[in-house]
């Protein structure tokens, strides 16, 4: 089912099913580049799926040659975009740039941030914009022709949308500063290679196959028990091993749960699925 109550997007497809929200970059003619739209359409449909709990797993694919070949050029040239439109005095533009480029990276700290966690099923090139994309997303899968580039380089600039605050801990530091400094293209085998995605396939088809295959796993567990891994997971990452286990312990003060441990328990004994309650919708912000 498509998501309710929602337009059709310029950039995305959205399908809803058996708990898997199936989002699809549509402009492969255009090799899926990010426009304007695509700033404001990801954002508002992950909220959307978050705070309503429409789903219990996110896989992001693309369609064409190319998973993305990142910012639209129109988003540079428009009079509009990063390069237009500012007054006159530079201090004045320089606030609001900086503005700008939190705006840009909420788009992708969203994925990082929903409950739920997002699946990268990644064929052709991943490049600019894109690199910053995946690496929010809990899970990334590359077919064979797949390559990431940090393509920001070679047009004169430095990356700010998110690429070196999660490459860096996704990826040794080493081969981050390689692709940055010189905007080589990883390949798809040497990005499984250093832990940058976890498996690669032969095809398009069979690495978005794999992808709606994992994400229905994880649909079958607890909403509860996946969203305390994602939060511990993200917590751990960014602060000591003393806080992560304090902040564990703390949230299973609040959030253990007998009743679901017992159906998982009971479920196998009778042999079939456990059946877990959603997560609930989040109140509406004020």
């Amino acid at each position: 089912m498509s998501v309710p109550d929602k337009p059709d997007y310029s950039c995305f497809d959205v399908e809803i099913e058996t708990g898997v929200a199936h989002l699809r970059l549509k402009r492969p003619e255009a090799l899926n580049t990010m426009t304007r739209a695509f700033w404001n359409e990801l954002p508002a449909i992950i909220r959307d799926i978050d705070d309503n709990a429409r789903a219990r797993c996110i896989v992001i694919s693309s369609t064409g040659k190319h998973f993305c070949a990142g910012m639209d050029l129109s988003v540079f040239t428009d009079g509009e975009g990063v390069t237009g439109g500012e007054p006159a005095d530079r201090f004045v533009a320089a606030e609001s740039f900086r503005r700008h480029v939190h705006h840009l990276q909420d788009t992708f700290s969203c994925l990082d941030e929903a409950r739920m966690p997002v699946i990268a099923a990644i064929q052709g090139g991943c490049i600019g914009g894109a690199v910053d994309f995946t690496s929010a997303c809990d899970i990334r899968y590359a077919s064979a022709d797949a390559f990431f580039t940090i393509h920001e380089i070679n047009i004169g600039m430095t990356a700010d949308v998110g690429t070196f605050p999660r490459l860096c801990k996704l990826i040794p530091e080493g081969w981050v500063r390689e692709l940055a400094y010189t905007g080589r293209r990883l390949p798809a085998a040497r990005a499984r290679e250093i832990g940058l995605v976890n498996e690669v396939f032969a095809t398009h088809e069979e690495v978005v196959a794999h992808a709606l295959a994992t994400a229905r796993e994880i649909a079958s567990k607890s909403p509860l028990a996946v969203a305390g891994s994602k939060v511990m997971i993200n917590y751990a990452r960014d602060h000591s091993i003393k806080d992560g286990l304090d902040y564990i312990a703390t949230w299973q003060t609040g959030m253990f749960s007998p009743p679901h441990m017992m159906e998982a328990f009971q479920a196998k004994a009778q042999g079939r699925e456990p059946v877990y309650p959603d997560l609930v919708p989040l109140r509406k912000r004020m």
